[in-house]
């Protein structure tokens, strides 16, 4: 497993909800934001789904500020929510449309992606929402870059990233050493504080260190004690 490239300046973080940058990825945007590195997040939704009894008018909002508490921790002040409907996300060329305008605004070299696989182990299916964002933000990139394709967004100058790099995969082509960002990580997904209470009864701590031990454990074939791991793919030289 290869060392993720590192030479850029500038990275945006696309994910359909609150708490999917800080189920893994935060680590390394810690890491990266400590490097001097400017990055940035677009949320398609405000996860206003996500929350058994709290009607969506108050999740959303309350989401929100947990993704903004959360990333503020690692670094990043520059939180963006695009407002599709949580749960009912659906890839198409709207979706890659507004994404791609997303890429041409915060201009990244290097795109990370969530897990947009069918599923994220053997019987264990993964979200629509995510399936549908991944997928149009992997054909986005290319599109950001293509002044003819989304002829709606021809007002923002294009903009080819350099890589994607999807996490949240079960076994990836790179990763970068978390080692000593993963207690800071911790933190950021200790933010979402309501959402994980309503998603178990255990201490919202205990939730978010189980599972920062499963996504930054140390990855085959590659020298750190602590690793998130990535699929690659490159764009541009």
């Amino acid at each position: 497993m290869e060392q993720l490239p590192e030479d850029w300046e500038r990275g945006v973080v696309i994910v359909a909800h609150p708490d999917d940058i800080e189920y893994g990825a935060a680590a390394a945007v810690a890491r990266w934001t400590r490097q001097g590195k400017d990055i940035r997040y677009v949320l398609a939704s405000s996860g206003e789904a996500g929350i058994e009894g709290l009607a969506p008018a108050e999740a959303g909002p309350l989401r929100e500020a947990e993704e903004r508490a959360g990333a503020t921790l690692v670094g990043v002040t520059e939180v963006e929510f695009l407002g599709y409907p949580d749960g009912r996300i659906e890839e198409n060329l709207a979706l890659r449309r507004d994404l791609a305008a997303a890429i041409r605004r915060h201009r990244p070299e290097m795109v990370v992606l969530f897990n947009f696989g069918d599923v994220w182990a053997r019987g264990y299916a993964n979200s629509a929402d995510h399936r549908a964002v991944g997928r149009a933000g992997l054909d986005a990139v290319s599109d950001a870059g293509n002044e003819w394709i989304h002829p709606e967004i021809a007002d923002i100058p294009a903009w080819s990233p350099r890589w994607a790099a999807v996490y949240g995969v079960a076994d990836g082509s790179h990763a970068v050493d978390v080692t000593d960002t993963v207690e800071v990580a911790v933190g950021s997904l200790i933010a979402h504080h309501r959402y994980l209470e309503a998603l178990s009864s255990d201490p919202v701590e205990d939730q978010a260190r189980a599972v920062l031990e499963m996504t930054t454990g140390p990855k085959e074939g590659f020298a750190a004690d602590r690793a998130v791991s990535f699929e690659l793919y490159y764009f541009r030289g």
